[in-house]
């Protein structure tokens, strides 16, 4: 089996680095927003945000993953700066294209209390505070997400659109990152062994 087997629909914030980090320490190649120097033989794709490659890579050829069949795993897709606003783990065309070029392929969805979500969005650089809020992000239009309150209502939209799109799909993992099982259960799935576990990328103490 050539190409990414692996894919995973989590939001930041939800456990991503810390998934990222188990996968690679199991000896699995991980693609994690952004292809770092070293990661690809491909120089076309080398610094660009996955989220970016993967739709280029829809539209032209059908294939959201066409150029990256190098990797094992795909996480952490999405990106959010002044200049662009990349979700494909919310959108339906690229989910559907993925699971029929790559019908093999596993998705994850990496969960976490949608209110602790918010509040670590909040605490992460300008990601809650500026970033989203000045995007249009689907299911989070350009001027929402300014509070806490509405980013949880956004990131409980998207576990529940993940549920429904993946409805019966034997392909498909829903996991608390705060389940002392986690660990288990995604080794189960994926049928692969996980020597490590962790906390990755822990977000900043709250001001004041």
């Amino acid at each position: 089996m050539t190409g990414p087997r692996i894919v995973n629909l989590g939001l930041p914030k939800t456990g991503t680095t810390t998934l990222t980090d188990a996968l690679r320490h199991a000896g699995l190649k991980v693609a994690d927003w952004r292809i770092r120097k070293g990661q690809s033989n491909s120089p076309e794709i080398t610094g660009a945000h996955l989220g970016r490659i993967i739709y280029a890579d829809y539209f032209a050829s059908g294939d959201p993953l066409a150029r990256l069949h190098e990797f094992d795993v795909i996480n952490e897709m999405s990106a959010v700066r002044h200049d662009r606003s990349l979700w494909p783990q919310t959108d339906w065309g690229v989910l559907s294209a993925i699971q029929h070029h790559h019908p093999e392929v596993k998705f994850l969805l990496s969960h976490r209390d949608p209110a602790k979500t918010a509040n670590s969005m909040m605490r992460w650089n300008n990601l809650g505070r500026r970033r989203l809020p000045q995007a249009d992000v689907p299911g989070l239009p350009r001027g929402f997400g300014r509070d806490e309150a509405e980013l949880a209502r956004w990131v409980e939209g998207h576990f529940a659109f993940c549920r429904r799109v993946f409805t019966g799909c034997a392909n498909f993992l829903e996991f608390d990152i705060e389940d002392p099982d986690a660990r288990d259960k995604i080794a189960n799935y994926l049928e692969t062994d996980l020597p490590w576990w962790g906390q990755s990328n822990t977000g900043k103490a709250e001001a004041g």
